[in-house]
């Protein structure tokens, strides 16, 4: 009777996705029946540890569930919900109401405590309805939230990892300082994204924040860019122009790929950052500049500066406050949420009906090493997003480097070892794997072995053996 009285009412005019979680099939059968006769996308969980892997692939905008089920209960649940999709409305629902239970849900962050009686259905038609009126306030208030996030400079920098949190908790402590910081990491890692937000948290946020790629620009015309020049200065020199330093003046100038800088330019740039002046190209006179410098690299400053490419005074003006990206396959928590973030994202721009991500897709992407860190994910998320046509991210949309990878890393993702019908060769897997981070470990430290060794924490004389063994 519940289900035919909720199913005159019509459908929604605002559906919603929702997760049913409950032991009993019964009462799942009819929630879904109700919701999805009045227009709402409808999943269902018998228990936490599945509830769990559905919010994790796919983006749900209320929880229905239980507070009683085996193994860990509804108040559980609430409490992953809130760290893994804190947008969620939670709802829970009892057939054994205590007081106890209810302080616990209200602490915990439930929107709504419900008993199952014979209004359970109604009171939850209600809930929901009343949620998806009021989901686009919610996402109005989320957007203004946000952007008060952007303006810290935090916003675009995802991460959950106790190391992405070490470099949270490193611009919160550098940004109010004046000091040079160095930003070293692989390309890909977010380098500028941590240099904007030092900038945004720091005294000069009000002042400009000015970027340049080093590596982009042949020596000459580096040096115009960063000093300026004046009418005459060179053929084409029709006007004054004013550098870089001069237009960051009071803020802060990130420079990027400070390592592709030629000896010449990094004599110049030295002599700028000791006295705080500039000389324009063409000019006899000097000007002070006020200037905070964020310098960026992937490069070894240690091989360079033992291979005479950079020259050591430099590096140590440069790096008062030095800062390590992780890679991303440092980070493998992270992934599940970036994707999330970059799957919202583009379903948005292109207005496509993606709402998830299935478990093999996931696991694929969580497996892969990402040589190209989180600009590679972003990418690999926007061609899925573009080329899928079901309603969550599919295996076969994936690249085909990221979707037939496997391996070690790729049999252990997830919470438990996959291991396939016919076995695996066990010998060779670790050999496999052992080679690889090997390699891996050659490639972070630009092929000095003695570094590559202590990454991996192992003695000089085991990475050796190690080499020889696999040919690397």
């Amino acid at each position: 009777m519940q289900a035919a009285k909720t199913a005159a009412k019509g459908p929604s005019k605002h559906p919603v996705h929702i997760l049913v979680v409950d032991d009993e099939r019964s009462i799942c059968e009819l929630l879904e029946i109700t919701f999805r006769k009045e227009g709402h996308r409808v999943e269902i969980a018998h228990d936490v540890p599945a509830a769990k892997r559905k919010l994790e692939s796919q983006i749900f905008d209320i929880v229905i569930s239980d507070v009683r089920m085996p193994g860990e209960s509804g108040v559980d649940l609430l409490k992953l919900t809130k760290e893994i999709a804190p947008q969620c409305f939670f709802l829970l629902i009892t057939g054994v109401p205590t007081v106890e239970t209810a302080i616990a849900a209200i602490n915990s962050g439930a929107d709504r405590y419900v008993i199952k009686d014979h209004e359970l259905v109604d009171q939850l038609r209600r809930a929901v309805r009343e949620v998806s009126e009021s989901l686009k306030w919610k996402k109005e208030a989320g957007y203004l939230r946000r952007e008060l996030r952007r303006l810290t400079g935090l916003d675009n920098i995802i991460g959950q990892s106790s190391k992405m949190r070490e470099i949270f908790d490193m611009i919160q402590t550098v940004a109010p300082q004046t000091s040079r910081v160095l930003i070293t990491g692989e390309s890909g890692t977010g380098k500028e994204l941590v240099a904007r937000a030092i900038h945004e948290n720091s005294q000069r946020a009000h002042a400009p924040f000015i970027t340049i790629n080093c590596g982009a620009f042949p020596e000459t015309l580096l040096e115009s860019e960063l000093f300026g020049y004046m009418k005459g200065a060179f053929t084409g020199a029709a006007e004054n122009r004013q550098g870089l330093f001069q237009a960051a003046h009071g803020g802060t100038l990130f420079m990027d790929e400070i390592g592709n800088m030629s000896l010449t330019m990094q004599v110049k740039l030295y002599r700028v950052l000791q006295e705080g002046k500039v000389r324009p190209i063409g000019s006899n006179e000097e000007s002070d500049v006020d200037v905070r410098i964020i310098a960026a690299t992937n490069k070894n400053f240690e091989k360079e500066i033992a291979e005479g490419r950079f020259r050591e005074d430099l590096y140590y003006r440069l790096s008062v406050i030095p800062i390590q990206l992780p890679a991303l396959r440092e980070r493998r928590e992270d992934i599940p949420l970036l994707t999330r973030h970059f799957l919202e994202s583009f379903r948005k721009v292109m207005e496509k009906p993606i709402n998830g991500i299935s478990p093999e897709a996931m696991r694929q992407l969580e497996s892969y090493d990402w040589p190209g860190n989180v600009r590679e994910l972003e990418n690999t998320m926007e061609r899925a997003v573009a080329l899928e046509s079901g309603s969550e991210i599919s295996l076969p949309v994936l690249p085909d480097r990221i979707a037939g990878y496997s391996g070690v890393a790729a049999a252990t993702a997830g919470s438990h070892l996959n291991i396939p019908a016919e076995g695996v060769d066990f010998e060779k897997e670790m050999a496999d794997a052992e080679r690889r981070y090997l390699q891996a470990a050659l490639e972070k430290t630009d092929g000095v072995r003695t570094r590559a060794a202590e990454v991996l924490k192992i003695t000089y004389r085991s990475f050796r053996h190690y080499a020889k063994k696999h040919n690397v």
